[in-house]
């Protein structure tokens, strides 16, 4: 079993699709679309993703089954309700004299880095961060169906590895968005989401492959091949975005801080 994380081309988030450099991007790999070979193809029902594996899809003869829980990850944490996570979350816009929402993973690592539960595999669950939004509910509600997808191709999750029903070389193609790929292979490898939302910065229209190791009979453990792979990016000569990072040096006021 092969599995394909594709993040969508650069983002114009207002719009819900891809700017004028993601259009490149996304031609780009379009090009490279038939070396992959995608196998099954799904798609988050998002603007940015759809139009991302459009110009593959096209290039490829297939087509993608929608599913909702491919959506942008959307647990968000409400500071209205802990002030005090402020701290965590810094620059915080207000409307109305109100905090707005914060994406669930948008923390500063002072923070995080700093409790050592967030890097935990299990206590990430019990975090005041996870107690005080609706990051675990969501988690699993994504995890399972994730799960149920791989149980109908022949791979049934047993504790942290998969029991293999019915051996497949099959591939299986996601045009997501970085946050849920996060949780998907945190899921798939049993560690903590935090880890991978900070660890990794999966640039857009970057493709991550894993695939299935059965060293034993009947059981088989995901491994990264490629983790945010751009190489259609270089061969098309075109610069990589920066979109899905943050500053390299605090004092660059031009990068996203």
């Amino acid at each position: 079993m092969r599995l394909l994380f594709i993040r969508h081309g650069d983002p114009d988030y207002e719009n819900d699709t891809v700017t004028e450099k993601g259009k490149r991007e996304v031609e780009l790999l379009a090009k490279r679309a038939e070396s992959l070979e995608l196998g099954n193809c799904f798609v988050s029902p998002l603007g940015r993703a759809r139009d991302t594996a459009s110009p593959s899809l096209k290039r490829t003869g297939k087509t993608a089954e929608t599913l909702d829980w491919l959506e942008e990850f959307p647990a968000k944490i409400d500071l209205n309700k802990v002030p005090h996570f402020i701290k965590a979350y810094p620059d915080t816009k207000t409307k109305d004299g109100r905090y707005l929402p914060r994406i669930i993973w948008d923390v500063v690592p002072s923070y995080w880095t700093e409790h050592s539960e967030y890097s935990d595999a299990e206590k990430w669950r019990t975090s005041e961060i996870s107690r005080n939004s609706d990051l675990v509910e969501i988690y699993d509600r994504v995890t399972e169906a994730f799960d149920r997808l791989l149980e109908e191709h022949g791979y049934v999750r047993e504790g942290a590895h998969y029991r293999v029903e019915r051996e497949s070389e099959e591939t299986l193609t996601f045009f997501c968005h970085f946050g849920v790929s996060c949780v998907l292979l945190s899921h798939l490898w049993s560690v903590s989401p935090f880890v991978l939302w900070h660890s990794l910065a999966l640039a857009p229209s970057s493709v991550t492959e894993v695939v299935t190791e059965e060293r034993e009979k009947g059981i088989a453990y995901f491994r990264g091949l490629k983790i945010g792979d751009i190489s259609h990016l270089y061969a098309g000569h075109e610069p990589v975005s920066f979109a899905a990072r943050f500053a390299e040096i605090y004092g660059n006021k031009d990068q996203r801080h």
